[in-house]
């Protein structure tokens, strides 16, 4: 008989429990993440919007120093880049600073973020809960990333933004009551059918059919 690995067991019974506990809706929207046209468009748009790199970031200031060593005024640009962290999107929602948020329906543990969605309905921000940490990672050149949040785009691309932002509202239902899991066993089914075979026979007796 294979013998998995203990943490492979612990994925499996975790994943059982979670459908077959009841799960609050707060808890069940992470499961139904935006739908995958609409993530392959925000990721998509997202890839623009990374922010630089190591190399980057050194090249960037390598070029300001030279500039000040000729005696040129130094580049100016302006930072379009996603943020990410926890701490540093809750302070961009708090201050309406914001313009979308993606938050990831895989971290661990779910306490984490679970109250992030329920924050940004608060203040208005637009939000979507998107598949997974390590693609938010990769995009923010980490392994992981819990939440990335839009603040500023550039101007050629607002009117593309806008229609990101109306297609992932479109998909996002906050408030929904509906309680996940609840999934019985294969065991547990015939067992209830067993009872509920046993409840018709019973009543079929007292009327003397």
């Amino acid at each position: 008989m294979t013998r998995f690995p203990k943490y492979i067991r612990i994925q499996r019974q975790r994943r059982i429990l979670s459908m077959r506990m009841k799960v609050p809706p707060q808890v069940q929207q992470f499961r139904k993440p935006l739908d995958r046209n609409v993530a392959i468009q925000a990721f998509r748009f997202a890839a623009q919007y990374r922010p630089e790199s190591k190399v980057e970031k050194a090249a960037r200031l390598e070029a300001i120093a030279a500039a000040k060593a000729e005696g040129k005024a130094a580049p100016a640009s302006k930072n379009y880049s996603v943020k990410f962290g926890l701490d540093a999107v809750t302070s961009l929602v708090e201050s309406k600073k914001a313009k979308l948020v993606l938050i990831a329906h895989d971290v661990d543990p779910i306490e984490l973020v679970v109250w992030l969605p329920a924050l940004c309905h608060k203040m208005n921000v637009p939000y979507a809960i998107v598949k997974s940490k390590s693609r938010l990672g990769q995009l923010v050149h980490m392994k992981t990333a819990t939440a990335v949040a839009f603040t500023s785009v550039r101007e050629e691309d607002k009117p593309e933004f806008a229609r990101l932002i109306e297609a992932v509202n479109a998909h996002t239902v906050y408030g929904d009551r509906h309680w996940g899991g609840n999934i019985l066993g294969t065991k547990s089914i015939h067992k209830v059918a067993k009872l509920e075979a046993a409840k018709a026979k019973e009543a079929r007796a007292k009327r003397g059919l």
